[in-house]
Protein backbone atom coordinates (compact mmCIF):
# COMPACT_ATOMS: atom_id res chain seq x y z
CA UNK A 1 0.00 0.00 0.00
CA UNK A 2 2.43 2.59 1.13
CA UNK A 3 5.51 3.76 -1.13
CA UNK A 4 8.89 3.48 0.00
CA UNK A 5 11.41 6.67 -0.71
CA UNK A 6 14.77 5.07 0.08
CA UNK A 7 18.42 5.73 -0.53
CA UNK A 8 18.35 9.60 1.16
CA UNK A 9 19.42 8.62 4.72
CA UNK A 10 21.14 5.81 6.54
CA UNK A 11 19.51 6.34 10.10
CA UNK A 12 16.17 6.69 11.53
CA UNK A 13 14.17 9.45 10.51
CA UNK A 14 13.04 11.61 12.97
CA UNK A 15 10.69 14.60 11.16
CA UNK A 16 9.51 15.96 7.96
CA UNK A 17 7.40 19.06 6.27
CA UNK A 18 6.54 20.08 2.86
CA UNK A 19 6.76 23.43 1.65
CA UNK A 20 3.98 24.92 -0.54
CA UNK A 21 6.05 23.39 -4.18
CA UNK A 22 5.58 20.45 -2.88
CA UNK A 23 8.98 19.93 -1.75
CA UNK A 24 9.53 17.30 1.11
CA UNK A 25 12.55 17.81 3.88
CA UNK A 26 13.23 15.16 6.05
CA UNK A 27 16.08 14.80 8.97
CA UNK A 28 17.61 11.92 11.17
CA UNK A 29 19.23 10.50 13.69
CA UNK A 30 22.99 11.92 13.61
CA UNK A 31 22.75 14.81 11.62
CA UNK A 32 21.57 13.90 7.94
CA UNK A 33 19.14 16.17 6.25
CA UNK A 34 17.87 15.72 2.90
CA UNK A 35 15.30 16.83 0.08
CA UNK A 36 13.01 15.39 -2.19
CA UNK A 37 10.89 16.04 -4.86
CA UNK A 38 6.94 14.79 -4.62
CA UNK A 39 8.28 11.91 -6.87
CA UNK A 40 11.12 10.58 -3.92
CA UNK A 41 13.80 11.78 -5.93
CA UNK A 42 17.08 13.06 -4.19
CA UNK A 43 17.52 16.82 -4.86
CA UNK A 44 20.12 17.58 -2.20
CA UNK A 45 21.57 16.43 0.99
CA UNK A 46 23.91 18.00 3.94
CA UNK A 47 25.55 16.84 7.00
CA UNK A 48 25.36 18.81 9.52
CA UNK A 49 28.45 19.32 11.74
CA UNK A 50 28.35 17.48 15.29
CA UNK A 51 26.39 15.02 13.82
CA UNK A 52 23.65 15.75 16.47
CA UNK A 53 20.25 14.14 16.08
CA UNK A 54 17.92 16.63 13.23
CA UNK A 55 14.64 17.24 15.47
CA UNK A 56 12.81 19.57 13.76
CA UNK A 57 12.48 20.95 10.21
CA UNK A 58 9.95 23.42 9.37
CA UNK A 59 9.83 25.36 5.68
CA UNK A 60 9.51 29.11 5.76
CA UNK A 61 5.71 30.28 5.30
CA UNK A 62 6.72 32.90 2.87
CA UNK A 63 9.86 31.97 1.28
CA UNK A 64 9.17 28.13 0.20
CA UNK A 65 13.45 27.87 -0.28
CA UNK A 66 14.17 28.54 3.34
CA UNK A 67 14.23 25.51 5.75
CA UNK A 68 14.83 26.10 9.75
CA UNK A 69 15.88 23.17 11.64
CA UNK A 70 16.76 22.71 14.81
CA UNK A 71 20.04 19.96 15.72
CA UNK A 72 20.90 19.32 19.65
CA UNK A 73 20.89 23.34 21.31
CA UNK A 74 21.19 24.72 17.31
CA UNK A 75 18.92 25.90 14.94
CA UNK A 76 20.26 26.54 11.35
CA UNK A 77 18.52 28.41 8.20
CA UNK A 78 19.37 26.86 4.72
CA UNK A 79 18.42 27.42 1.25
CA UNK A 80 16.91 24.36 -0.25
CA UNK A 81 18.46 25.87 -3.56
CA UNK A 82 22.12 24.79 -2.14
CA UNK A 83 22.78 22.33 0.51
CA UNK A 84 26.39 23.58 0.44
CA UNK A 85 26.20 24.87 4.16
CA UNK A 86 23.73 26.30 6.80
CA UNK A 87 23.24 30.57 5.82
CA UNK A 88 22.99 31.41 9.32
CA UNK A 89 23.49 29.82 12.66
CA UNK A 90 21.79 30.50 15.85
CA UNK A 91 23.06 28.73 19.61
CA UNK A 92 20.16 30.19 21.82
CA UNK A 93 18.80 26.98 23.87
CA UNK A 94 20.70 25.68 26.67
CA UNK A 95 19.19 21.91 26.00
CA UNK A 96 18.04 20.03 23.22
CA UNK A 97 15.63 21.56 21.23
CA UNK A 98 12.64 19.52 20.22
CA UNK A 99 10.27 21.37 18.28
CA UNK A 100 10.69 25.05 15.57
CA UNK A 101 7.54 26.50 14.58
CA UNK A 102 7.64 29.91 13.01
CA UNK A 103 4.72 32.05 12.52
CA UNK A 104 2.37 33.12 9.03
CA UNK A 105 4.55 35.89 8.94
CA UNK A 106 7.92 34.79 9.05
CA UNK A 107 8.82 37.17 11.59
CA UNK A 108 9.46 34.77 14.64
CA UNK A 109 10.37 31.49 15.48
CA UNK A 110 9.55 29.51 18.58
CA UNK A 111 12.10 27.02 19.73
CA UNK A 112 11.10 24.41 22.44
CA UNK A 113 13.87 22.50 24.37
CA UNK A 114 14.43 20.10 26.80
CA UNK A 115 14.53 22.50 30.07
CA UNK A 116 11.28 23.45 29.56
CA UNK A 117 11.91 26.91 27.70
CA UNK A 118 10.55 27.98 24.93
CA UNK A 119 13.22 30.81 23.37
CA UNK A 120 11.35 33.31 21.07
CA UNK A 121 13.81 34.51 18.23
CA UNK A 122 13.14 37.83 16.12
CA UNK A 123 14.24 36.91 12.79
CA UNK A 124 15.03 40.63 11.45
CA UNK A 125 17.36 41.03 14.38
CA UNK A 126 18.29 37.42 14.64
CA UNK A 127 18.45 37.51 18.67
CA UNK A 128 16.55 36.17 21.36
CA UNK A 129 13.47 38.43 22.27
CA UNK A 130 11.89 36.69 24.91
CA UNK A 131 12.66 33.37 26.97
CA UNK A 132 9.74 31.22 27.87
CA UNK A 133 9.87 29.44 31.32
CA UNK A 134 7.01 27.58 32.72
CA UNK A 135 7.19 24.04 31.80
CA UNK A 136 8.79 22.45 34.45
CA UNK A 137 10.15 19.36 32.53
CA UNK A 138 10.36 19.09 27.87
CA UNK A 139 8.54 20.99 26.20
CA UNK A 140 7.81 18.72 23.44
CA UNK A 141 5.74 21.17 20.92
CA UNK A 142 4.84 24.79 20.19
CA UNK A 143 2.82 26.07 17.20
CA UNK A 144 1.95 29.68 16.32
CA UNK A 145 -1.85 29.86 15.74
CA UNK A 146 -2.94 30.45 11.97
CA UNK A 147 -4.25 34.01 11.57
CA UNK A 148 -2.38 35.31 14.94
CA UNK A 149 1.21 35.56 14.43
CA UNK A 150 1.35 36.84 18.11
CA UNK A 151 -0.18 33.74 19.90
CA UNK A 152 1.39 29.99 20.15
CA UNK A 153 0.27 26.94 22.08
CA UNK A 154 2.82 25.04 23.54
CA UNK A 155 2.75 21.59 25.86
CA UNK A 156 5.33 19.19 27.81
CA UNK A 157 6.38 15.81 29.83
CA UNK A 158 4.68 18.10 32.30
CA UNK A 159 1.37 16.99 31.32
CA UNK A 160 0.56 20.68 30.95
CA UNK A 161 -0.72 22.88 27.62
CA UNK A 162 -0.14 27.14 27.79
CA UNK A 163 -1.56 29.21 25.87
CA UNK A 164 0.87 32.56 25.45
CA UNK A 165 0.82 35.95 23.78
CA UNK A 166 4.41 37.43 22.61
CA UNK A 167 2.90 40.52 24.56
CA UNK A 168 3.78 38.55 28.36
CA UNK A 169 6.46 36.25 29.19
CA UNK A 170 3.81 33.95 31.32
CA UNK A 171 0.94 31.72 29.53
CA UNK A 172 -2.09 33.69 28.94
CA UNK A 173 -3.59 29.78 30.42
CA UNK A 174 -2.72 26.36 31.79
CA UNK A 175 -4.25 23.29 31.81
CA UNK A 176 -2.60 20.08 33.34
CA UNK A 177 -4.36 17.25 31.46
CA UNK A 178 -3.66 14.76 34.80
CA UNK A 179 -6.35 16.78 36.65
CA UNK A 180 -8.92 16.52 33.76
CA UNK A 181 -8.09 12.49 34.55
CA UNK A 182 -8.65 12.63 38.14
CA UNK A 183 -11.72 11.22 38.10
CA UNK A 184 -11.20 8.30 35.99
CA UNK A 185 -8.15 7.25 37.47
CA UNK A 186 -9.81 7.66 41.15
CA UNK A 187 -12.29 4.98 39.67
CA UNK A 188 -9.65 2.39 38.56
CA UNK A 189 -8.67 0.06 41.18
CA UNK A 190 -5.85 0.35 43.62
CA UNK A 191 -3.79 -2.19 41.60
CA UNK A 192 -4.48 -1.17 37.84
CA UNK A 193 -1.62 1.12 36.20
CA UNK A 194 -2.43 4.30 35.02
CA UNK A 195 -0.94 5.76 32.50
CA UNK A 196 -0.25 9.53 32.30
CA UNK A 197 -1.09 11.78 29.66
CA UNK A 198 2.41 13.35 28.51
CA UNK A 199 1.54 15.23 26.09
CA UNK A 200 3.62 15.17 23.08
CA UNK A 201 2.66 16.69 20.77
CA UNK A 202 0.72 19.90 19.11
CA UNK A 203 -1.53 20.66 16.02
CA UNK A 204 -3.77 23.76 15.23
CA UNK A 205 -6.58 23.88 12.59
CA UNK A 206 -6.75 26.48 10.04
CA UNK A 207 -8.98 28.26 11.87
CA UNK A 208 -6.90 29.24 15.00
CA UNK A 209 -9.41 28.31 17.73
CA UNK A 210 -9.32 24.82 17.63
CA UNK A 211 -6.32 22.72 18.45
CA UNK A 212 -5.37 19.04 19.08
CA UNK A 213 -3.09 17.51 21.30
CA UNK A 214 -1.62 14.02 21.55
CA UNK A 215 -0.58 12.36 25.03
CA UNK A 216 1.29 9.03 26.41
CA UNK A 217 -2.21 7.74 27.23
CA UNK A 218 -2.96 7.16 23.77
CA UNK A 219 -5.86 10.19 23.77
CA UNK A 220 -6.54 12.59 21.24
CA UNK A 221 -7.93 15.70 22.93
CA UNK A 222 -9.64 18.57 21.05
CA UNK A 223 -9.44 21.82 22.43
CA UNK A 224 -11.17 25.67 21.42
CA UNK A 225 -9.51 29.02 22.41
CA UNK A 226 -12.29 31.89 23.47
CA UNK A 227 -10.39 34.84 24.14
CA UNK A 228 -7.61 34.48 26.27
CA UNK A 229 -8.67 30.81 27.54
CA UNK A 230 -9.21 27.81 26.01
CA UNK A 231 -11.54 24.76 26.91
CA UNK A 232 -11.65 20.71 25.84
CA UNK A 233 -13.62 20.34 23.84
CA UNK A 234 -13.59 16.53 23.03
CA UNK A 235 -11.59 13.58 24.04
CA UNK A 236 -11.60 10.13 22.84
CA UNK A 237 -9.16 6.96 22.77
CA UNK A 238 -7.12 6.55 19.61
CA UNK A 239 -3.94 4.69 20.02
CA UNK A 240 -3.23 1.69 22.22
CA UNK A 241 0.26 3.32 23.22
CA UNK A 242 1.15 7.15 23.18
CA UNK A 243 -0.32 9.44 20.54
CA UNK A 244 3.02 10.74 18.88
CA UNK A 245 2.02 13.02 16.00
CA UNK A 246 -1.02 14.80 15.34
CA UNK A 247 -1.49 17.02 12.42
CA UNK A 248 -4.85 19.17 11.33
CA UNK A 249 -5.21 19.43 7.39
CA UNK A 250 -6.53 22.07 5.35
CA UNK A 251 -9.60 20.60 4.71
CA UNK A 252 -11.86 21.70 8.51
CA UNK A 253 -11.31 19.91 11.00
CA UNK A 254 -10.15 16.56 9.21
CA UNK A 255 -7.14 15.28 12.05
CA UNK A 256 -4.11 12.91 11.59
CA UNK A 257 -2.61 10.59 14.25
CA UNK A 258 -0.01 8.50 13.97
CA UNK A 259 0.96 6.62 17.22
CA UNK A 260 3.55 4.30 19.06
CA UNK A 261 1.30 1.34 18.26
CA UNK A 262 2.16 1.67 14.79
CA UNK A 263 -0.97 3.34 13.43
CA UNK A 264 -1.75 6.26 11.43
CA UNK A 265 -5.45 7.29 11.82
CA UNK A 266 -7.68 10.08 9.89
CA UNK A 267 -10.41 11.41 11.78
CA UNK A 268 -13.24 13.75 11.19
CA UNK A 269 -14.12 15.96 14.00
CA UNK A 270 -16.70 18.16 12.23
CA UNK A 271 -19.62 17.42 13.65
CA UNK A 272 -18.01 17.65 17.17
CA UNK A 273 -16.12 21.38 16.49
CA UNK A 274 -18.00 22.75 14.07
CA UNK A 275 -21.41 22.90 15.57
CA UNK A 276 -20.23 25.18 17.25
CA UNK A 277 -17.73 27.12 15.47
CA UNK A 278 -20.63 28.34 13.39
CA UNK A 279 -21.80 30.36 15.88
CA UNK A 280 -18.74 31.14 18.80
CA UNK A 281 -20.44 34.26 19.81
CA UNK A 282 -23.64 32.37 20.86
CA UNK A 283 -21.27 29.60 22.13
CA UNK A 284 -19.22 31.65 24.61
CA UNK A 285 -22.37 33.53 25.98
CA UNK A 286 -24.02 29.93 26.27
CA UNK A 287 -21.06 28.63 28.62
CA UNK A 288 -20.80 31.62 30.98
CA UNK A 289 -24.47 31.50 31.41
CA UNK A 290 -24.51 27.10 32.16
CA UNK A 291 -24.26 25.98 35.41
CA UNK A 292 -21.34 24.87 37.01
CA UNK A 293 -22.71 21.20 37.50
CA UNK A 294 -24.13 21.59 34.24
CA UNK A 295 -20.83 21.93 32.58
CA UNK A 296 -18.94 19.15 34.64
CA UNK A 297 -21.75 16.43 32.96
CA UNK A 298 -21.07 17.85 29.58
CA UNK A 299 -17.16 17.76 29.62
CA UNK A 300 -17.85 13.76 30.73
CA UNK A 301 -19.84 13.07 27.88
CA UNK A 302 -17.04 14.88 25.45
CA UNK A 303 -14.72 12.84 27.42
CA UNK A 304 -15.90 9.13 26.50
CA UNK A 305 -17.16 10.15 22.63
CA UNK A 306 -17.80 7.61 19.84
CA UNK A 307 -15.31 9.13 17.53
CA UNK A 308 -14.17 6.34 14.58
CA UNK A 309 -11.71 7.19 12.17
CA UNK A 310 -12.40 7.58 9.11
CA UNK A 311 -8.98 5.69 7.70
CA UNK A 312 -6.72 3.06 9.45
CA UNK A 313 -3.40 2.44 8.45
CA UNK A 314 -1.21 -0.25 9.81
CA UNK A 315 1.83 1.14 9.48
CA UNK A 316 3.63 -1.29 12.05
CA UNK A 317 6.30 0.74 13.05
CA UNK A 318 6.46 3.51 16.34
CA UNK A 319 5.76 6.81 14.41
CA UNK A 320 8.46 8.83 14.77
CA UNK A 321 6.84 12.04 12.47
CA UNK A 322 3.57 12.27 10.12
CA UNK A 323 3.19 15.00 7.41
CA UNK A 324 0.68 16.26 4.67
CA UNK A 325 0.91 17.02 1.05
CA UNK A 326 -0.73 17.08 -1.92
CA UNK A 327 1.23 15.93 -5.42
CA UNK A 328 -0.11 16.06 -8.47
CA UNK A 329 -3.76 16.54 -7.16
CA UNK A 330 -3.82 13.00 -4.80
CA UNK A 331 -3.67 13.58 -1.10
CA UNK A 332 -0.73 11.33 0.30
CA UNK A 333 0.19 11.14 4.49
CA UNK A 334 4.18 10.67 4.71
CA UNK A 335 5.11 8.34 7.46
CA UNK A 336 8.58 8.65 9.64
CA UNK A 337 9.62 5.77 11.95
CA UNK A 338 12.70 4.08 13.44
CA UNK A 339 13.79 3.02 9.50
CA UNK A 340 15.33 5.30 6.91
CA UNK A 341 13.15 5.33 4.62
CA UNK A 342 9.78 7.39 4.20
CA UNK A 343 6.21 5.51 3.82
CA UNK A 344 4.41 7.51 1.38
CA UNK A 345 0.34 6.49 1.79
CA UNK A 346 -2.70 7.93 -0.29
CA UNK A 347 -5.21 9.17 1.78
CA UNK A 348 -8.45 8.16 0.72
CA UNK A 349 -11.13 7.81 3.28
CA UNK A 350 -12.41 4.62 4.08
Amino acid sequence: MAVKWTGGHSSAILCLNVNKEGLVASGTERGQLTIWNEEGIQLGQIQLPRADDVTCVVFSPASPSRLYISHGEIISILDVRSLKEPVECFHLNEEEINCLSVNETDSVLAAADDSGTIKIVDLENKKVSQSLKRHSNICSSVAFRPQRPQSLVSCGLDMKIMLWTLQKARPLWTMTLQESEAEEAEQQSAGQFFNPPLAHSLSIAACGNVFSCGAEDGKIRIFRVTGVKFEQELAFKGHTLGVSQVLFLPEAYWLLTGGNDGKVLLWDVSNEVGKQLKNPVKSIHRRKARPASVKREVVATNEHAQVLPKLSIEHGEKVNWISYAEFKGFKRVLVADQSSCISVYPLTES
